[in-house]
């Protein structure tokens, strides 16, 4: 026991020196807020091999992270992500074999999924173009900010290909129910800033120059607030899905049972107690 309790402390680590490749990655000064900015504005930001792996491994490692307690994602240069490549990532696929194309599907996948997994809160300020992959990861994030110039497509169709990528099929509807999902999947048409808003896909909106700073500010709050249950929430809101009325409230009983022993819980009684404003430090 103690070599696995040792060998899991191992893996723990800091995150605020993480040097990325492939995009910008700045941290705040206390190290809580992390910012992911897509930085190939002349492209308007598209993911390349490199970059879908890149991300796909920190949400990973952030399950680790010692400081990291929310992350925002944006692009640079007023747009958000224009999905794959065209030249980088779709013209070779059209030369790949199928077991080729299917470990590439499942690196794809599995961003989607990492994004989900890791306890930490996500925040996509979307600006401009947010197109295939990179609606997928405005749509795998846990809110979106978005601007009046925002216009968000899963335009799979428009290249062959079926609406069912990276769990659109699955996540979409469950954002803005099926009949408007299936209206966007099928069509691959651009679903508006306003669209978005009314539809619950986009929790605000904002001016392009403030919606970066508008998600840093929501991740803060997040940040400062009792991340250990912050996580727990996030857990949750995923496993619940497959969870029957019955298993869920049970599910829900046990993870606050567990929320009631940390310090945070014992720190806002206290505070209240005393009429103050509690100081969460996420344990």
């Amino acid at each position: 026991m103690e070599q696995v309790v040792h060998t899991m402390a191992h893996h723990k680590r800091p995150y605020a020196g993480y040097e990325a490749r492939n995009f910008l990655w700045e941290v705040s000064a206390d190290a809580k807020v992390a910012t992911i900015t897509l930085n190939r504005p002349e492209r308007k930001n598209p993911l390349t091999f490199d970059s879908y792996a890149e991300l796909r491994d920190l949400f990973r490692g952030l399950v680790y992270a010692t400081d990291i307690k929310t992350v925002v994602v944006t692009g640079a240069g007023g747009n958000f992500c224009s999905g794959g490549d065209v030249h980088e990532i779709i013209g070779p696929l059209t030369r790949m074999s199928m077991p080729e194309l299917l470990d590439f599907t499942r690196m794809t996948g599995d961003l989607v999924k990492a994004m989900r997994l890791c306890p930490q809160p996500i925040v996509s300020a979307v600006d401009g173009i947010c197109a295939g992959a990179g609606a997928m990861v405005a749509l795998a994030s846990d809110m979106r900010l978005g601007t009046p110039q925002a216009r968000t497509a899963f335009l799979f169709t428009r290249v062959g290909l079926a609406g069912a990528d990276m769990g659109a099929c699955t996540l979409l509807p469950r954002m803005i129910g099926q009949g408007r999902a299936s209206e966007l999947l099928y069509t691959g048409r651009a679903m508006s800033a306003d669209e978005g808003l009314a539809w619950g896909f986009f929790n605000s909106l904002h001016d392009g120059g403030a919606v970066l700073g508008a998600a840093q500010e929501l991740a803060r709050r997040l940040a400062d607030g009792p991340t250990f249950a912050h996580g727990v929430t996030k857990k949750l809101l995923l496993q619940e899905w497959s969870m029957s009325v019955e298993e869920a409230i049970e599910a829900e009983a046990e993870a606050q049972a567990i929320c009631m022993q940390t310090k945070d819980f014992r720190r806002a009684y206290e505070a209240f107690v005393a009429k103050q404003k509690p100081a969460f430090q996420g344990d």
